[in-house]
């Protein structure tokens, strides 16, 4: 519209420019021809001044005409009169023609200015030219018309553009309207996909009008509805369609994927009504041909399903590393999805956790599942022998494959294993049977059946396959919880041998103890009893990193090197630096090898000395749990002792702790595994060990007894090793010390009063050993020791004599050589005592021997005499 109306403007330009031309040609022409044959022209043309008769009337003509020049002219074409008087006299150009008697008009471009302008000839009586009349209309002039003309035009243009803008526009927003903003393009394109997709889709469309008559119907619908050609716009109760299509169509009832039989196809049809998305009502139907979908829907349906079952093995099957429990696994995984019942055999030798054997005749039933009770099949726990060589069971041993029998009714071989079993089999209504031998690395583990009742359809072909995967799956698990049982009781019976058995005899203590390994394996917890010189007794409690066979052994290693420093009578931090020492010599020789065994550093220990003849209880521990005192009263603490890192990191010292425990007083000594637990923090296990132990009438056994109940499940995450022992003081009537004045000369005083005590406890008969022995350490005191020297003899059990003096220097025995005055002090003293040692105190030392109250043990006559023979 833009471009037409620029056209038209122009085109008006220039046809008022053309007609303007023309207009001034005939108006100058006019003016000429008036004018040239005005009376007394050609008079005025003869006479001596033309020019003062005719320019007043030339001027009067030229504005009466409204042209812009009246000129007349002779005929040489000199101007005789003009608007500008400076022209007259001057020649004008081209005016030949007129001269010859031609009047014509012209565009003039030239001086004096550029006009259209016309010529005419003056003519006298007789019609000879005897002058010219020349009236023209300059250019300047036009163009001062055309531009009063141009704005009209302009705004007439503006006028017309605004008129068809607004016109364009109201026509536009109709259209676009209704076609909802679609232009031409859109609307053919989408009439052109639309039309392909409706008639080209795999899907039948139905269109009904508010009035129930068919509107529309593509390719698809025709053909699956059988419609007949002319149903468009017929009604749909006349189409011939079922009465519950019929309905459906008819209503504004909305169906998703509902079923219809349509002859011998079955329809999922999808009504929903048009008027929510278009705004007039109807309703529009959707078809789709189910007929094979709803075959293999069902055969998808049914490889979902085991694809799930054997997923669900997977993920249930072997959760425990249990033998018994992954069969029980696999039967309750099987039922009810694959079989009605379903029962496992397994070797014996697999069940105890070893290799399998080569006679698989015989299994015992391990586990058996089924959907209801009262069945005819052997119970848990049976023996099942495979004697007859056709059954169905031994076929699938000899093949090392599934074995189906889809008809029990007609296995004449299944019966002859049990003929009575067999018929009560049928009776109850198993039919069907799958027989599986179970095998791992190739080897045979047992045999897995499975079996279907009354109201299920015998197994398929299809069915081997799962039933073989799915034990396949149990047979791994199976095979791993075998291999595990069995290693895991080979660390068991490893890591028991290594503990001790029973605790020693003593009289310090009354001992009782729990050990309770892990549940998914031995770890290195240990404890122990040790009996030490005058009646005391080392308590022990250490825990290993780590769990398995390496940890057991490694405690077994620790165990004994405790017992070895322990016979060397050192303190607690003392032992316990030796200990710290040989870890980290062993973690040394590990790391050099470079072998897979995980380090021992990071190992925990506690180790106490109890005393019964003062009550007194030193500790010292690297990195272990403080234990806990129970008084008499039931009062439970946890003592603040002095702790030290844990074995292995050197670079630290060990300190030692002391505790007065009075007579009756309990000492519960434990491993971490005992308070932490996934479930509980170590605060909240250190109050209910608190609450356990906290009953002052109970023995150590049923403080034991108590805690294991309270505080552990059958099988803890972690070992748990607790030692409770209860305190005894050793009676002061059988205790007896002397202070010894540093003389040789007090030796046979204080070996009298020794005698006289030995008397006094009716032990005459030790008397002389006693005295031999105390005379030799108590000389050797006074002769190598230092003051003070002191004598103690205590009676239990045993009969201990202690001597003690301020020296550090510890004697030993030699075999003297015949020349020798001495030298065979020692040797006497270890052949009148059952055994003898030194200890380091404080300060000083203590050298101690032991008689047991027996008698005096015999002597080699022998040996004795070549000693005394000097």
């Amino acid at each position: 519209m833009l471009l037409l109306v620029v056209v038209a403007v122009v085109a008006l330009v220039v046809q008022g420019r053309y007609e303007a031309e023309r207009g001034a040609e005939h108006r100058c022409l006019a003016a000429a021809e008036a004018f040239a044959h005005a009376p007394g022209l050609a008079a005025a043309l003869r006479a001596e001044d033309p020019t003062a008769r005719l320019q007043r009337a030339a001027e009067g003509a030229r504005e009466g005409s409204g042209v812009d020049f009246v000129t007349v002219l002779d005929l040489r074409g000199v101007r005789l009169t003009d608007p500008r008087p400076e022209l007259i006299g001057t020649r004008a150009e081209g005016v030949d023609r007129a001269a010859g008697g031609e009047a014509f008009t012209e565009t003039f471009r030239g001086d004096p200015a550029d006009a259209v302008r016309a010529v005419v000839p003056v003519r006298d009586d007789s019609g000879r030219v005897v002058g010219m009349v020349s009236a023209g209309i300059q250019f300047e002039t036009l163009g001062q018309v055309l531009n009063q003309q141009v704005p009209v035009m302009l705004a007439a243009a503006v006028g017309a553009l605004a008129l068809a803008t607004a016109g364009t526009a109201l026509v536009s927003r109709r259209l676009r309207r209704q076609t909802h903003g679609l232009g031409p393009a859109e609307i053919t394109r989408m009439f052109e996909h639309h039309d392909a997709v409706l008639h080209a889709v795999r899907e039948g469309v139905l269109i009904v009008g508010p009035d129930g008559r068919l509107m529309l119907a593509n390719d698809e619908a025709r053909r699956l509805l059988d419609l007949p050609d002319d149903a468009d716009r017929r009604p749909v109760a006349e189409l011939g369609l079922s009465p519950r299509l019929t309905k459906m169509l008819g209503s504004a009832e909305e169906v998703s994927d509902e079923v219809l039989r349509a002859g011998e196809r079955l329809l999922a049809v999808n009504t929903r009504p048009i008027e929510p998305h278009a705004g007039v009502q109807g309703l529009v139907a959707t078809f789709r041909d189910t007929t094979e979908l709803q075959a293999l829907t069902g055969q998808a349906g049914v490889a979902r399903g085991r694809l799930a079952l054997l997923y669900e093995a997977g993920v249930r099957i072997g959760t425990t590393l249990d033998i018994r429990r992954t069969a029980e696994e696999l039967a309750e995984v099987a039922v009810p999805r694959m079989a009605d019942f379903v029962t496992v055999e397994l070797l014996d030798s697999v069940l105890r956790g070893d290799e399998p054997t080569g006679a698989v005749q015989r299994m015992r039933r391990t586990a058996l599942s089924g959907t209801q009770g009262g069945h005819p099949l052997q119970p848990v726990g049976d023996l099942i022998q495979f004697v007859v060589a056709d059954t169905p069971m031994v076929a699938a041993l000899h093949r090392g494959k599934a074995v189906r029998v889809a008809d029990l009714h007609h296995a004449q071989d299944w019966r002859a294993q049990d003929p009575e079993g067999a018929r009560q089999a049928l009776e109850y209504g198993i039919h069907s049977l799958i027989t599986v031998p179970l095998r791992a690395r190739g080897v045979v583990l047992g045999m897995v059946n499975f079996w279907r009742g009354a109201g299920s359809v015998p197994f398929e072909e299809e069915d081997i396959a799962v039933a073989e995967e799915l034990v396949a799956r149990a047979a791994v698990a199976i095979d791993n919880a075998r291999r595990y049982a069995r290693e895991h009781a080979l660390a068991v019976t490893l890591q028991r041998s290594l503990l001790p058995r029973d605790v020693p005899d003593q009289e310090a203590l009354e001992v009782a103890w729990r050990y309770l390994p892990a549940q998914a394996g031995v770890g290195g917890d240990w404890f122990d009893v040790i009996p030490l010189p005058g009646f005391r007794v080392a308590l022990v409690v250490g825990d290993i990193v780590g769990h398995g066979l390496h940890a057991a052994v490694t405690m077994g290693r620790l165990r004994t090197a405790v017992l070895n420093f322990s016979s060397l009578d050192l303190s607690p931090d003392e032992l316990l630096s030796h200990l710290d020492e040989m870890v980290a010599l062993l973690d040394t020789q590990t790391a050099s090898v470079h072998t897979d065994s995980a380090p021992v550093t990071g190992a925990t220990c506690l180790y106490a000395i109890y005393d019964p003849v003062g009550g007194h209880c030193t500790f010292s521990r690297a990195g272990h749990i403080a234990p806990a005192v129970v008084d008499p009263q039931g009062r439970v603490t946890f003592p603040d002792l002095p702790l030290s890192p844990p074995l292995g990191v050197g670079g630290h010292p060990f300190e030692t702790g002391r505790l007065d425990l009075p007579e009756g007083s309990r000492l519960v000594l434990f491993t971490d595994g005992l308070i932490e637990d996934r479930g509980r923090d170590i605060d909240e296990g250190l109050r209910m060990l608190r609450a356990a132990i906290a009953d002052a009438d109970r023995t150590p056994e049923e403080t034991c007894r108590a805690v294991m109940e309270s505080m552990l499940p059958d099988r803890p995450g972690d070992d748990v090793a607790l030692l409770v022992a209860r305190t005894r003081l050793l009676d002061p009537s059988r205790v007896a010390a002397w202070d010894v004045p540093f003389d040789v000369k007090a030796v046979s005083r204080v070996r009298m009063e020794v005698t006289r005590r030995l008397a006094d406890w009716g032990l005459e008969e030790s008397s002389f050993a006693t005295e031999l022995v105390l005379s030799e350490l108590l000389t050797n005191a006074i002769r190598y020791g230092a003051p003070p020297v002191r004598v103690r003899v205590l009676l239990g059990r045993t009969l201990v004599l202690e001597v003690s003096d301020g020296s550090n220097t510890s004697p030993r025995m030699r075999r003297a050589a015949t020349t020798d005055e001495g030298g065979r002090g020692l040797f006497l003293v270890s052949q009148f005592t059952d055994r003898w040692g030194t200890r380091y105190a404080e300060r000083g030392k203590v050298i101690w021997a032991e008689q047991s109250l027996d008698g005096t043990p015999e002597l080699d006559a022998t040996v004795l005499i070549d000693e005394l023979a000097w």
